[in-house]
């Protein structure tokens, strides 16, 4: 699979555990509207707090107001968060909504600091990546795209590659490179677009798994493990849809 949350190895792996119920699609679904609304509300919150000032020094405003606190804070917990589940999943339940809370923490700072460069991109690249999350949904439920092998195996592959592009962005970065990615080129506008679509068919793939593990007994607790997976591939696509719209304009 895609995502390290929904490997084979890991449902096998929980299924030795001693547990009470099983993993239902309507629980994972449930769980998953939970999370998403623990994710939106500290970055509602946070949104509140700082309100994008509109000066020509916006973004070095809400820097010397913390908001690079709250960026590193949110995206740190929620890594360390996330590693802690794929070792205990039976703690899924406790540190499932600590990893929300978290990512609505980095979520927040960093549309914020979009927004202050690009007035009215969030609200845009919210609306997107919903509508691509609707689109996908139900693309999957008409049988109109289903994880079919060769699907499955070019979705992974694709996505092994983008994790190495980004690994190789970083290293580059630390050696004062730049790289194109960042720039508003039209190689890097198409790079972008071809990401956000890799992000957004991934999701087909965890629908599918899911749908499987459930119909296969995997522990109740597991549905808020898959709901943590579910929301790793959605802030993924969101915040490549941001990074497209941001180059798009950029170029206005």
């Amino acid at each position: 699979m895609s995502s390290p949350f929904l490997s084979e190895k890991t449902f096998d792996t929980s299924r030795v555990d001693t547990y009470e119920g099983e993993m239902t699609v309507g629980g994972t679904i449930n769980k998953t509207l939970v999370l998403f609304l623990m994710m939106l509300i500290p970055a509602a919150l946070l949104w509140n707090r700082f309100e994008s000032p509109s000066s020509e020094n916006a973004m070095g405003e809400m820097f010397n107001n913390g908001i690079g606190s709250f960026l590193w804070g949110g995206m740190i917990i929620g890594f360390i968060v996330s590693l802690v589940m794929m070792f205990k999943k039976s703690w899924a339940p406790y540190l499932a909504p600590v990893y929300a809370i978290a990512e609505g923490v980095f979520l927040g700072a960093i549309s914020l600091i979009f927004n202050s460069l690009y007035d009215g991109i969030v609200l845009n690249a919210v609306g997107i990546t919903l509508l691509i999350f609707a689109v996908m949904l139900v693309a999957y439920r008409s049988g109109l795209l289903r994880a079919t092998p060769m699907f499955t195996k070019v979705i992974v592959f694709a996505t092994m590659g983008v994790g190495i592009f980004y690994l190789l962005t970083i290293v580059l970065g630390m050696f004062g490179v730049e790289s194109f990615y960042h720039s508003s080129s039209p190689l890097s506008i198409g790079i972008s677009a071809l990401i956000a679509g890799i992000a957004a068919f991934n999701l087909i793939l965890d629908f599918d798994f899911i749908e499987k593990q459930s119909a296969q007994g995997a522990p109740k607790y597991m549905e808020w493990f898959a709901g943590v997976a579910l929301l790793i591939t959605l802030v993924w696509l969101y915040l490549e849809v941001l990074r497209l719209l941001s180059k798009l304009q950029s170029r206005n």
